[in-house]
């Protein structure tokens, strides 16, 4: 039995599907969203004006990768907390008037970004029954793409950037105080050894989802009985190191870096390469936007029905051929030029998107907001990487668009080698996930014996024996 059969069995993608994965999602919205959407404020000659910035740098000091008690706190304590320093940071950049002041600050917000969305991420995917999971998962990305949109009509209302950043952070404050009705992963709960609190969660679930007789029905040694297995294998304390110690985990955290840091290191130098075309910055904003609708409907279709692993792996390669088809596009195609650019960034967006989920789904519960937080590190390194990339123009031309457009189709062909997860249960431990790769292994190694007993047969067919 799995976890995912208990959830089945409390109503499946019930009310409480329904209800909580807006909740865990709608923040997002306003949140400076999405990779190159960010906007930091520089003073030059008098006068503050708005520099394109990805603020990875803030973000490579991931909360999710401290071990100890910040790990214990499990995924709602640190989400809770994130809410809070982004309304209070926020609010604090708006309001001194020093540039290091607003640079600390700026720095404490982009440490949110990361316990915001991967602890989202790991609340709806743990909550979520197999089914569910890919269209609550591209759901949380349809929040990046709103939040984008909305930033740009927000902006270009609110012309002062003090009162565009206070407003833009003031709605945090709301988050934080609803967040402590928002529940926390049993999965993670049992686990840790508190059963009774996952009981009492699953119950809440059940009567959310008109199955109160189920819920009645839960104890602690029935909710405990679908992991047993997994318990008595977790690890009393992880630390990063844990990524790379057994085999099947250090494939996986190897190939996400290179995926996180070559699709990230594409992202963002395309978003730079697309504000040379001389369009404003509040329309710029919005094609953002616009463009991720159509790709991440695409994306949402063929991970249902095609898959994780070629759905990412071809929107890399895609966005990578792109970026360097624009490369032999004449200069006064500006049209050509720049719908092939938007293209390119709308798979990468959509890439993004499908690699948050396709990563909370590789990583076993034990390490996920561990793993999901180092994967989103080497993003931030590869956004970091981007405009020193984008510098080596002055040099040669066509160095940035080849780089970038490389590095996607390098990070496609490193999804090739990550196991499929469509339809596939959430993995508890790292011991259930080496079991796992085991049993893959020897199934395969069952299936070329059996071809190859069938082509013995066949060559020893009456025709052969007669000749």
């Amino acid at each position: 039995m799995a976890f995912t059969d208990l959830l089945d069995r409390l109503g499946g993608v019930g009310r409480f599907q329904f209800s909580s994965t807006p909740r865990f999602s709608l923040p997002d919205q306003p949140l400076p969203p999405g990779p190159g959407a960010q906007r930091m404020f520089c003073y030059e000659g008098g006068a503050w004006g708005a520099l394109p910035l990805a603020l990875p740098a803030a973000a490579t000091s991931d909360p999710n990768l401290v071990p100890g008690a910040w790990l214990r706190l499990g995924r709602k304590g640190p989400l809770v907390w994130s809410y809070l320093q982004l309304a209070v940071s926020g609010a604090a950049t708006a309001y001194f008037g020093s540039f290091g002041a607003y640079c600390v600050f700026r720095f404490l917000m982009g440490m949110t970004f990361s316990g915001i969305i991967l602890n989202s991420l790991s609340l709806v995917v743990e909550w979520m029954p197999t089914r569910g999971r890919t269209v609550a998962g591209v759901l949380l990305g349809y929040s990046f793409t709103l939040g984008q949109l909305i930033l740009a009509g927000v902006a270009y209302v609110i012309r002062p950037w003090r009162w565009l950043q206070f407003a833009v952070s003031v709605p945090f404050l709301i988050f934080f105080l609803y967040s402590w009705w928002l529940p926390e992963s049993s999965r993670w709960l049992l686990l840790h050894g508190k059963s009774q609190l996952a009981v009492e969660n699953l119950r809440k679930v059940a009567v959310m989802n008109g199955r109160m007789e189920e819920g009645e029905r839960l104890t602690k040694e029935v909710v405990t009985s679908y992991i047993q297995s997994e318990i008595a294998s977790v690890c009393p304390s992880n630390s990063v190191l844990d990524l790379f110690r057994t085999p099947a985990i250090r494939k996986i955290t190897c190939c996400l870096m290179v995926v996180w840091f070559s699709n990230s290191l594409a992202y963002y130098g395309l978003a730079i390469d697309l504000q040379k075309f001389g369009l404003s910055i509040y329309l710029v904003q919005v094609l953002f936007g616009v463009i991720d609708i159509p790709a991440m409907l695409v994306a949402t279709t063929t991970m249902i029905y095609v898959g994780r692993r070629a759905t990412v792996a071809s929107f890399l390669l895609l966005a990578g051929f792109m970026v360097i088809a624009n490369m032999f596009v004449p200069e006064d195609m500006q049209a050509l030029r720049m719908a092939q650019a938007a293209l390119g960034k709308g798979c990468l967006a959509s890439s993004f998107i499908c690699v948050y989920l396709f990563t909370g789904e590789l990583y076993p519960t034990e390490i996920r907001q561990m793993g999901m937080g180092f994967a989103s590190v080497s993003a931030r390194f590869g956004g970091l990487t981007a405009p020193l990339v984008t510098t080596l123009g002055e040099f040669i031309t066509v160095l940035p668009p080849l780089g970038f457009g490389a590095t996607s189709i390098l990070a496609g062909l490193a999804v090739c080698f990550l196991a499929e997860t469509r339809n596939a249960p959430l993995v508890e431990t790292i011991e259930a996930m080496e079991r796992r790769v085991r049993q893959g292994l020897r199934k395969e190694d069952a299936e070329e014996k059996t071809e190859e007993i069938s082509l013995q047969q066949l060559g020893a067919s009456p025709l052969k024996e007669t000749i």
